[in-house]
């Protein structure tokens, strides 16, 4: 029975349970007996769906349950929960609450596990999905940026970027029509280091450490030509006038370039592979920096510098 009443995330609402004529005893009986778990006032979720949740997608259930709970209301998905539906990166964004912006200008208090907003939308500011309103990719992508820190913003506008969900014109309009509101100096400099050819969060993480460090600028998604010249391979950075090649090497990088058919350690080798060819064809060093090498920047830094010294030779 719990199965039929949630919605396809396993959200169920006090006020369809109260519609098939049953009352608050039984969800408090439910929630006793371990069938739900209450994810806020009047929403409730399938306890062992809200158990095997990740971070995300408990915050896209919670999104489900506002948004149906505020489905007469005229509020679009905004900030941090339009960037998660829309497949956006979470990291570093705090995911505790749902963010709505009110379609009037209108802002009601923040709720338990809700934040409104009141930032003017215009008519191409919202979208329609799934029955319910929400910012478009450019909107949302600087309301986001806006909220989280440095680094977490440029990894949301990196991401809207490289996905091709938004372009540069598009975000630099949208953001004027924003300026005047509060807290934008600070979105002004963040996008000003978004840079679409990042295609991970740890890329750019990466290029902006190397850049807090004051090493000189890479070029992104460097390519390595055959002596006729085909493209023979891609970097992620590189600085040619020194000879160095890098890779950000992350899980996401060895499963996207997964085959069929092969295991990890297939990938590990055709990957090896690649980097000898690619140091053949170019006559370069490569280094390769991991997630876990990020939390230690100063270890990077005497890397690159060891690195950039010796090509400057």
């Amino acid at each position: 029975m719990l199965e039929n009443l949630a919605d396809p995330r396993g959200v169920v609402l006090r006020r369809d349970v109260i519609a098939l004529g049953l009352n608050d005893n039984w969800l408090a009986r439910m929630v006793r007996a371990k069938e739900l778990v209450r994810v806020r006032q009047g929403a409730y979720a399938l306890r062992q769906r809200w158990t095997d949740a990740a971070k995300v997608e408990r915050h896209l259930m919670l999104a489900s349950a506002v948004l149906r709970q505020y489905d007469d209301r005229p509020v679009a998905a905004s900030h941090v929960t339009a960037c998660v539906m829309q497949g956006g990166p979470a990291w570093g964004l705090d995911l505790s609450r749902v963010h709505l912006t009110s379609l009037h200008g209108i802002s009601e208090r923040n709720q338990a596990k809700v934040v409104h907003h009141r930032g003017v939308c215009l008519v191409g500011d919202v979208t329609r999905r799934d029955g319910h309103w929400m910012t478009t990719p450019a909107r949302t992508a600087l309301d986001t940026a806006c909220l989280a820190g440095r680094e977490a913003g440029v990894c949301v506008l990196d991401w809207y970027l490289h996905e091709g969900l938004t372009t540069w014109s598009e975000l630099v309009t949208t953001f004027h029509a924003m300026k005047e509101w509060p807290d934008t100096l600070g979105l002004y400099r963040t996008l000003h280091l978004s840079d679409g050819r990042s295609e991970s969060v740890g890329e750019t993480l990466l290029r902006l450490l190397i850049r807090d460090l004051g090493f000189p600028t890479p070029e992104l998604q460097w390519e390595v030509l055959y002596p006729n010249g085909r493209v023979a391979g891609r970097v992620d950075m590189a600085w040619p006038e020194y000879g160095l090649l890098l890779e950000f090497d992350g899980l996401a990088k060895y499963a996207q370039h997964r085959r069929p058919g092969e295991s990890v350690a297939d990938v590990v080798l055709r990957e090896k592979e690649r980097e000898d060819l690619l140091r053949e064809l170019t006559g370069f060093r490569m280094i390769r920096i991991t997630w876990q090498d990020l939390e230690r920047p100063e270890e990077i830094a005497q890397r690159l510098r060891r690195a950039l010294a010796r090509g400057a030779r």
